[in-house]
Formats: structure tokens, C-alpha cells, sequence
């Protein structure tokens, strides 16, 4: 049976034997290795924001059309790309996936490719990084569809890759990401059976890979708070109404969400503040602050009782210091939690082991970080691993961690995502 439909037809299709003999792995990585490492430095060194990828876009599809793809189409939400690889053999129609943005950080890595490259981010000219790896993303599956295209008379069924914009979010006011990719209609056109994807991950050494069946990575919301006062002499604070203190004091109360009002013996829950700005001189109490940052859940009825409980600490500790509040909570729409199809992943898993060793194999505990890939599997049966990016003999935990301005790839992971990715999804179109 060769539709992913079912839970029942994927538990079957476990205990299946082959139906043909996948293709050396290890021979179609390794003709590609060294221009994934080149694609990959050359992306780092040229990182673009979400929305604004369109010299890295415009790399993918000239490579896509290279290589004899159909259907390759750009522009979609705005910078994305999407083209198909058609075997010469019938099989099974699945979806592969990276992300291409970068990131608002200035880089510290010293990389003789280090980014110098700077834009604006919310009003602000900031240094732009790839500080997720998500240009090691991008050349893999450059890589992959490099490899897959050279035996594509061998190739059973069809494979839609898909290039996209903005997982770290569109700037504010714009449309983008996973979710932006499926309303423009890229699974109406070319409807997939499973879709893949992975992450380079600075809690992994490299050479390892990690997987997670369920519930893997976290629903994330933004918010944002303004709390509003009266401007005011620094001397003179009675003559007017600190937002800053009152900005730090719920702060400060805010995290008692978590700590005293969330069941985390039943799951985690995550409520960071990542910016506050308020404010311009030493002397000048100012008349407002803006606070903004991230929840993360895994429950629904959590995620809206922290929404709940941030609003209410927002609104009542700035009403103790005679301050009001405008609460976005959330100001946007969320990403929902990743989750790893279950059969699909039992059936993936030993792919993974097959490409990096079963020792370098690991299951993984609860990731607060998020992913928009979660759109793509909410749709169809979804994958996503994880590949170690740390090296190896560097403890991983204490490694700057991705978003890091000194988060490091060791080149290694380039290597191991792609031949995961490849024996991934070699074996899923000749075992479907």
C-alpha cells in the first residue's frame, strides 16, 4: 500500500520487507560533500532576514533548474521555493524541507566566512547571522537533491522540495513561514504522503542524531506589553509615573507563571522576556516601556491559561504603580507544537541508524524550542530529527547554544545530515 493515510497502513508497512535495494548512500553523499560545505559557507557569509532570502533563493533555483527539476517555482510567500524531482520508477510522493533565513545577531564565531553583513530589524540596524544553522539546512538539501537527481532513472516516485522563508518569523506586519507556504497552495499542487525535515542542534555533538516520536518540540507565541506612564524629570519621580519600575516589577512577578501557577510536573512551560526598550537619557524617566518575548507549551489548555495569567500580572502590577498597560498576548499567531508522526517516526528511525551507526542514535527528551515545520506536519505525517553540531569532544550542553553570536557548526553535521537525509528518504520511496 503506497498512501501514507493511516496509522494502519504505516504500522504495516513496518514489518515489510524492501522492495528493492536502496542505493549506496555513502557513494551519492560523498560525490556532493564538498559542495554542500561550499554552498553552506557561502550562505553563511551572505545570511539574509525572513522575507528578504532572495539571494539565497535565487542560489537554490538556479541550482534546481540545473538540475532538471519540474515545476520550479519561486516567490512563494514571498522568497520560498518549491520544485519536484520525478523518478523514472512509480512510488510514493513525499516532501522534503529547509529553512533559509538568518537571524537579527551579530556574529562573534570568527569564521574566516564570519558575516558582516548588517540590516534592520525592527527599527534597528543590527548584524545579520546565521545563528541556527539554517544555512547548513539549505546546502544540505542542496546536496540531497544534487544526489537524488544523478539516479533519478532509479528513483521510485516523486519528491516535492520545498525552500522556505522566515522560520524565525516575517517581520511585523508581513506574512510568511511554513504556514504562509501552505495557504499559497504548495500541498494543493503536489499533495505529499510524509514530509521530512532536520536541525543542526548545539545540545548534539557531531556525528550523533537525535529523534523524538509524539510531541516533540514546543507550541511558541510572542507577546508584547507596553506599559504606559507619565514622562518625568529623573530628580523629580513624583512628578510623573515610572513605567520602567513598573516594567521591572512585573517582570519579576511574571515568573511566577510558571513557578507557581503552571502543573510542570505535567509538562514544561517557558515565559522569556527577550527585549525591553524604554527610554532615550540618563535623566529622563520616560512615558513608556515596551516589553516583548516568548511562551512555549505543550498543552493547550496551558498555553491559554498562560496567556491568561500574563495579561492579568501586566495589567495589576502596573495598576499598583498608578501605570496602564496595552497586553498582546500573543500579538501574533503561534506556532503549534511539532510532533512526530509515531509510525512514521518507528519507521524512520532505523534509516538513521543505518546512515550514522544505531550508537549515534538517541532519543531525545521534551525540545522548548519551536519549529514552523509543525505546519507542514500537522497536514501530512511529518519527521523531524535532529543532527549534532558541536564537536566532538566539547561538551555539548555548555556549547553556545543556537541563536548564539558564537554558535559554531563543526562541518561535520553537514556530512551527517546529509547522508540521514538521503537514506531517509531512500528508504521510504523503496519500502513504501
Amino acid at each position: 500500500m503506497r498512501r501514507l493515510l493511516l496509522v494502519s497502513a504505516l504500522s504495516a508497512a513496518l514489518c515489510g520487507p524492501a522492495a528493492a535495494q536502496a542505493p549506496d548512500v555513502e557513494t551519492l553523499a560523498t560525490k556532493v560533500d564538498a559542495k554542500v560545505q561550499a554552498w553552506r559557507r557561502d550562505i553563511h557569509q551572505h545570511p539574509e532576514l525572513g522575507n528578504r532570502e532572495v539571494r539565497t533563493s535565487k542560489l537554490v533555483a538556479d541550482h534546481l533548474r540545473a538540475l532538471g527539476f519540474e515545476d520550479v517555482r519561486t516567490g512563494i510567500a514571498t522568497t520560498g521555493v518549491t520544485a519536484v524531482l520525478r523518478g523514472g520508477k512509480p512510488g510514493p510522493r513525499i516532501a522534503v524541507r529547509a529553512d533559509m533565513d538568518a537571524l537579527p545577531v551579530t556574529e562573534r564565531s570568527g569564521l574566516p566566512f564570519e558575516s558582516k553583513v548588517t540590516s534592520t530589524f525592527r527599527g534597528e540596524t543590527v548584524g545579520v547571522m546565521h545563528a541556527c544553522g539554517h544555512d547548513a539546512h539549505t546546502g544540505i538539501l542542496m546536496g540531497v537533491a544534487e544526489a537524488l537527481a544523478s539516479m533519478k532513472a532509479e528513483l521510485p516516485g516523486e519528491i516535492l522540495f520545498i525552500f522556505q522563508p522566515a522560520e524565525e518569523g516575517p517581520p511585523d506586519g508581513e506574512e510568511g513561514g511554513a504556514e504562509e507556504m501552505l495557504k499559497q497552495g504548495i500541498f494543493d499542487r503536489f499533495k505529499p504522503e510524509a514530509v521530512f525535515g532536520l536541525h543542526v542542534f548545539s545540545t548534539l555533538n557531531a556525528g550523533t542524531v537525535g529523534w523524538r516520536s509524539g510531541p516533540a518540540m514546543a507550541a511558541s507565541d510572542r507577546f508584547n506589553i507596553v506599559v504606559k506612564g507619565r514622562q518625568t524629570h529623573g530628580s523629580r519621580p513624583w512628578g510623573g509615573v515610572d513605567p520602567i519600575v513598573a516594567a521591572a516589577d512585573l517582570i519579576g512577578s511574571a515568573q511566577t507563571i510558571v513557578s507557581r501557577r503552571q502543573n510542570i510536573s505535567k509538562l514544561p512551560v517557558v515565559v522569556t522576556f527577550g527585549a525591553i526598550k524604554g527610554g532615550i537619557r540618563y535623566n529622563i524617566i520616560p512615558d513608556s516601556v515596551e516589553l516583548v518575548g516568548t511562551i512555549r507549551t505543550f498543552d493547550e489548555g496551558m498555553r491559554q491559561a498562560v496567556f491568561a495569567d500574563l495579561k492579568n500580572v501586566a495589567t495589576h502590577v502596573a495598576a499598583a504603580h498608578g501605570a496602564t498597560v496595552e497586553a498582546n498576548v500573543p500579538d501574533t499567531k503561534g506556532n503549534p507544537v511539532t510532533v512526530n508522526h509515531p509510525a512514521l517516526t518507528a519507521r524512520m528511525v532505523p534509516s538513521l541508524e543505518k546512515a550514522v551507526g544505531a550508537a549515534n542514535v538517541r532519543e531525545l527528551d521534551l525540545n522548548m524550542g519551536a519549529e514552523d515545520f509543525s505546519y507542514y506536519a500537522r497536514e501530512v505525517p511529518g519527521f523531524f530529527f535532529f543532527v549534532g553540531a558541536t564537536p566532538r569532544g566539547q561538551d555539548a550542553i555548555k556549547a553556545p547554544s543556537n541563536h548564539s553570536p558564537e554558535f559554531f557548526l563543526d562541518e561535520e553535521a553537514l556530512k551527517v545530515g546529509t547522508r540521514a537525509m538521503l537514506q531517509v528518504v531512500l528508504d521510504y520511496q523503496n519500502d513504501a
